[in-house]
């Protein structure tokens, strides 16, 4: 019996250690924590004049100045556009989180749509964004992209709101 309840003990902490997430994973989700407001979408490793239709929703120029949620205690969170003559506002929901990739990338921001019931609404496809910086007030992530076949690069720029 010792060795069963043993046994078994070993195992439970082996699928805990398994599943849980790394301190940095877990550091970078509480930073994210909170409202952030997108202050600027631009393009890098190119030249020319860019339009874009980003996450499959909007275009570029609809995503500045939209706000961006996220709550860490269920992992989900929202954006939301302004409305505007080019742009359909409105809020979109989905459910994130933060992946350390096993090669040496940064960590990334992962997210999927959902609905305002939490159900998935993209039929498991998601996003994946690059960390490259992120602080209690500010955060840049980035997107490669090919455009005629060069490599684009999407910086966006967001800063924590009070």
């Amino acid at each position: 019996m010792v060795k069963k309840s043993f046994f078994l003990f070993v195992v439970m902490g082996i699928l805990i250690s398994s599943c849980s997430v790394s301190k940095s994973a877990r550091d970078q989700r509480n930073l994210l924590s909170g409202t952030w407001n997108l202050d600027n979408v631009y393009y890098e490793n190119n030249t020319g004049n860019f339009k874009s239709v980003i996450f499959n929703d909007a275009e570029d120029i609809c995503f500045e100045d939209s706000q961006w949620f996220f709550r860490d205690n269920n992992s989900t969170g929202r954006y939301t556009i302004k409305q505007s003559s080019l742009c359909q506002g409105g809020d979109r929901f989905f459910r994130w989180s933060v992946v350390e990739p096993q090669q040496n990338y940064s960590s990334q921001l992962q997210f999927k749509f959902i609905d305002e019931n939490r159900k998935d609404v993209s039929g498991g496809f998601g996003y994946r964004l690059n960390i490259v910086s992120l602080t209690a007030q500010a955060m840049t992530l980035k997107s490669n992209v090919t455009v005629d076949g060069q490599p684009v690069t999407l910086v966006y720029q967001f800063s924590k709101s009070l």
